[in-house]
């Protein structure tokens, strides 16, 4: 349906500017009614029929749902329906796309249908562990609740990804430059420097020889370097996207000494924060196992936790499932699950879980750059000695010529 931009009057008189997802101007005109308006004038939105094709192409920043979840909590606790809760959001949010989606959400509302079905539709937006969560508020009454809680998961998260991009910024950068830095001196400085040589007749050493032939060969062959190495990495990104490429990577990563540890305390931060989140909503544990499992990122955690949920199944324990994956859930995690499990607790000694992980990952973030520092530092001096000596040697073999 289409997005139209209106401007309607209320009783008072005073005007309101939105939009609203209608099949026509009558459908339109017949829901700015229903509210109470009176229509002034309304127009198709810009480029509005070109966001079906596009929204393959299009999602909804982390910080946009965590504001839309935040301030729909607030609104649903302040007394607001849903459907002037998801109207107001729709007007304030700077998104075509995502206030395109919010609209249609609030009409299947408006016609009949609960929360958690009208956002399932959009699975793009948002995941099933949301619509899940809203699901279980939607049947226990608990709304407000549910997406507080669901606000505090979403900025945890949010807060984990950041410290992780934060670290992994400073590396890329260095590799970034010394790759341009590698690039420029082959392909600029190199080649006039080779002149020099050649018209001095000098003798070169190996070193020299060498950089000289890399640098005619990127030259003389980089349209071919380029397609070879688009050509690789397609390749490469199609095989990690098959399942057996997926769980070939996913295995490698959690063998690399430094990488895997950080992946394996991620991947524990966000199971133990979902089972927490889960558990306060009173979703059955059968199905929290479900959910997380599909939400894991990793093969072989989705994996331990959908056999988990079958083990749960036939009257095994929690942690007796996950005791059969000691090198992805370590003693500490199934020894406080156990803890929790006997004592009726198990929400909150998960959720201890979690920030004790999310800390985890938090300190090895930040000594990550002290860590690569020096490892980094040690490529580049290597990369310029190297560069600087196949540069220097013919040069100081010239002057000592000339003298």
């Amino acid at each position: 349906m289409p997005e139209f931009e209106y401007t309607a009057r209320t009783l008072e008189g005073d005007l309101r500017h939105g939009f609203e997802v209608a099949q026509d101007e009558r459908d339109l005109e017949k829901k700015i009614t229903e509210r109470n308006l009176v229509m002034v004038r309304a127009s198709v939105g810009k480029s509005t029929a070109k966001l079906p094709f596009l929204d393959r192409f299009q999602s909804v920043p982390i910080v946009q749902k965590m504001f839309f979840t935040q301030y729909l909590e607030v609104m649903i606790r302040a007394g607001f329906s849903i459907s002037r809760a998801l109207q107001t959001l729709a007007d304030q949010t700077s998104s075509r796309y995502f206030r395109r989606v919010i609209l249609e959400i609030r009409g299947d509302v408006e016609s009949g249908m609960s929360l958690s079905k009208s956002l399932a539709k959009h699975p793009r937006v948002f995941n099933e562990m949301y619509v899940n969560m809203i699901s279980a508020g939607e049947t226990s009454g608990k709304l407000d609740e549910v997406l507080n809680r669901l606000s505090i998961k979403m900025k945890k998260d949010h807060s984990l990804v950041g410290k992780i991009k934060g670290a992994l910024t400073y590396p890329i950068i260095i590799v970034t430059v010394m790759l341009a830095i590698a690039i420029l001196m082959t392909v600029v400085v190199i080649p006039k420097l080779t002149e020099v040589f050649k018209e001095a007749n000098a003798t070169l050493p190996f070193a020299t020889k060498v950089l000289i032939a890399v640098s005619n060969f990127l030259i003389h062959n980089g349209l071919l370097v380029t397609v070879v190495a688009i050509a690789f990495i397609s390749i490469w990104l199609r095989i990690i996207r098959s399942r057996k490429g997926k769980r070939m990577f996913d295995a490698a990563v959690l063998r690399i000494p430094i990488l895997g540890p950080i992946v394996k305390k991620i991947s524990l931060a966000r199971f133990s924060r979902s089972l927490s989140s889960l558990l306060e909503t009173n979703i059955p544990i059968i199905e929290a196992f479900a959910i997380i499992g599909r939400t894991m990122g990793n093969t072989f955690y989705r994996e331990a936790l959908h056999n988990a949920g079958i083990n749960l199944k036939t009257g095994s324990t929690i942690a007796k499932s996950l005791r059969q994956y000691p090198r992805l859930f370590p003693p500490l995690v199934t020894q406080m699950i156990a803890v929790g499990e006997e004592s009726g607790s198990l929400d909150s000694i998960s959720g201890d879980l979690a920030g004790f992980y999310e800390d985890e990952v938090d300190q090895t973030m930040s000594n990550l750059s002290t860590i690569i520092e020096p490892v980094l530092m040690l490529l580049l001096g290597v990369g310029v000695a190297g560069i600087a000596v196949a540069v220097i040697l013919p040069i100081y073999s010239l002057s000592q010529q000339i003298g």
